[in-house]
């Protein structure tokens, strides 16, 4: 069988990305052939795509989709022609109209959530899940700083800490952005374009700063998050929307109150096939329960991948961005 897929052959700026046809083969024994319907973009994408995350080139991005088993392996049990799945957690190709991928990475997508919204809270749901229930386990009661709070996984944060009754302040950077946080319920809203991040959280929170910050942007907001946490706080950096922070000076968490970071990798939080059911459950029933929506702010031919890369690197985006194979 052919598809269309995106190849890069160099690292560099969205025009490295090119619509070919390739060829699927048949899938292994241990592996499913998947028709994608919808494709999920995340910032991951970009990193690889300009080479801060490398990889043998050439190869194809993307790690995260929702679609139909169009094909299984001899030794595949649990998964039948027809099935309905989804995946957060692959090996690089996503970004093709068919492809195979190892059975035990997928999950069956439960009746009630549609290709679109698997394949928009995929990625970004199980990263929340992992933070929330694994890396700092939140209880409820607990207030929180949660950087980008209207992108993809920013929103599916607000939803799950509501849903668990934690106060989780979000950083933005327009009002616009402001609304769209509070309507998925962060407690409190910080505009950092217009506002001192350490200042306000020292305000929301009465002089007791918070626990833990979850950090997806990177160096522009490394110090800024240090200076919000309580003693023996939890720094969470995972991410780099703004570039990698680097040359830490260990000595500084130290200096404001004997810190903790932790830089987590979501692939060794989903390493097995039962991690991958577990955490998908859990995400699955948060939707079902309606204490998360899926929110797809934006969709994109996959032929118009660079368009939709351009507008996520300018901070243009909320919610989710999908991209639709052609």
């Amino acid at each position: 069988m052919q598809t269309q897929a995106i190849r890069i052959e160099q690292t560099g700026e969205p025009q490295v990305m090119k619509l070919v046809t390739v060829d699927v083969p048949p899938p292994a024994d241990d592996e499913i052939t998947v028709r994608q319907h919808a494709i999920g973009l995340n910032y991951i994408d970009i990193y690889f795509r300009k080479g801060v995350y490398q990889h043998p080139l050439p190869h194809g991005l993307g790690f995260e989709a929702a679609g139909t088993v169009e094909a299984v392996g001899s030794k595949v049990r649990g998964l039948k022609v027809g099935d309905r799945v989804a995946y957060g957690q692959s090996d690089i190709g996503a970004y093709a109209g068919l492809r195979n991928l190892p059975a035990w990475r997928v999950a069956k997508v439960p009746k009630g959530i549609s290709d679109e919204q698997a394949a928009a809270i995929m990625l970004k749901g199980l990263t929340v899940q992992y933070l929330f229930r694994y890396i700092y386990r939140l209880q409820g009661g607990e207030t929180i700083l949660f950087h980008a709070a209207a992108g993809g996984v920013g929103l599916i944060a607000c939803q799950w800490a509501r849903a668990l009754g934690v106060r989780l302040i979000g950083t933005v950077s327009s009002p616009e952005k402001a609304r769209l946080a509070l309507e998925h319920g962060a407690w409190r809203v910080i505009d950092y374009t217009r506002e001192d991040v350490p200042q306000r959280v020292l305000e929301l929170t009465r002089g007791r700063k918070v626990p833990v910050v979850f950090d997806s942007v990177g160096q522009a907001t490394w110090l800024a998050s240090l200076d919000c946490l309580q003693r023996h706080g939890l720094m969470v950096s995972f991410g780099n929307a703004s570039g990698p922070v680097q040359g830490v000076n260990l000595g500084i968490l130290a200096a404001k109150g004997s810190l903790y970071v932790t830089r987590p990798n979501s692939a060794l939080y989903l390493d097995s096939g039962k991690q991958v059911r577990t955490a998908s459950r859990d995400l699955f029933a948060m939707v079902q329960a309606g204490h998360i929506q899926p929110v797809i702010g934006q969709r994109y031919a996959l032929s118009d991948v660079a368009q939709a890369h351009e507008a996520l690197a300018a901070r243009r985006t909320t919610g989710s961005t999908l991209l639709i194979p052609d």
